[in-house]
């Protein structure tokens, strides 16, 4: 009697999935707007937190001269900070501003961010995002 040999099926060979790269940090935009004589403080304030680049503007503020007086405020110049601002940094920045703007004298602000969808250069990318080499 001949002896049958079943044969076992053999399983699938699974294809490793390389490995995925961890992706770069995205990058925010950071709108601040304060009292202009208090612009510089608080662009010095946010390179605490990796902020490469920083545009100042020039802004006026529309409320009238009786509101100013009921509220309190004196003056109605006002500067945007534009920051770019890594996206893990952005929470600890707004919370930052936030107790800044109640501590600092005349430090009132208001503080929001904007994604950013695209930068064109991987070494645009590394000076705005502080990030040192990163892999193409």
């Amino acid at each position: 009697m001949e002896e049958v040999k079943k044969e076992t099926p053999k399983a699938p060979r699974r294809r490793r999935s390389p490995q995925k790269e961890p992706t770069p940090p995205k990058l925010k935009l950071l709108f601040t707007i304060v009292n202009r004589q208090r612009a510089e403080l608080f662009a010095a304030l946010l390179q605490s937190f990796e902020v490469n680049m920083q545009m100042y503007l020039l802004a006026q503020g529309t409320a009238s001269s009786e509101t100013l007086d009921y509220l309190g405020l004196s003056d109605s110049a006002k500067s945007v900070i534009v920051s770019v601002i890594r996206e893990d940094k952005c929470d600890a920045a707004l919370k930052f501003l936030d107790e800044k703007f109640h501590t600092i004298k005349n430090g009132r602000g208001i503080a929001f961010t904007v994604p950013m969808t695209s930068v064109i250069g991987v070494a645009t990318y590394q000076f705005l995002s502080n990030a040192g080499e990163v892999k193409r």
